[in-house]
């Protein structure tokens, strides 16, 4: 389980990292990130799984295997980031070890994308 600092509850947090960030997509998830001009917050992580996944038994576990992952994975993201995965409709037939090398994509992909992003500003 994620501490409460490491969440993203807010609809405007949400809104702002999907106008203002990155976004990445694997076979399975799609990932919007923001580099935060307030970098005193820890990094923050929140997760988007519709109805499109499957019957809440499935979306249920589909949120707990990718907090799960991405709770081994909050020491790779900096002060003030903010992460968003979103998961599409076949997430729920992935298996954990396809979520969370795709998860691993998702984060050098926005890595690299909000790097580019900084040079151009």
């Amino acid at each position: 389980m994620l501490d409460a600092a490491h969440r993203i509850r807010s609809g405007e947090d949400f809104r702002r990292i999907f106008r203002a960030g990155v976004r990445v997509r694997t076979e399975h998830l799609m990932a919007h990130s923001l580099r935060d001009t307030d970098d005193t917050h820890a990094a923050r992580v929140g997760f988007i799984v519709s109805k499109a996944v499957g019957n809440a038994v499935v979306r249920n576990r589909t949120k707990r295997r990718l907090r799960e992952i991405m709770r081994a994975r909050l020491g790779e993201l900096r002060a003030g980031d903010l992460f968003v995965i979103r998961a599409l409709p076949h997430a729920g037939q992935a298996d954990f070890v396809v979520l969370s090398a795709e998860v691993d994509e998702l984060l050098i992909k926005a890595e690299k994308k909000l790097e580019r992003r900084g040079r151009r500003t």
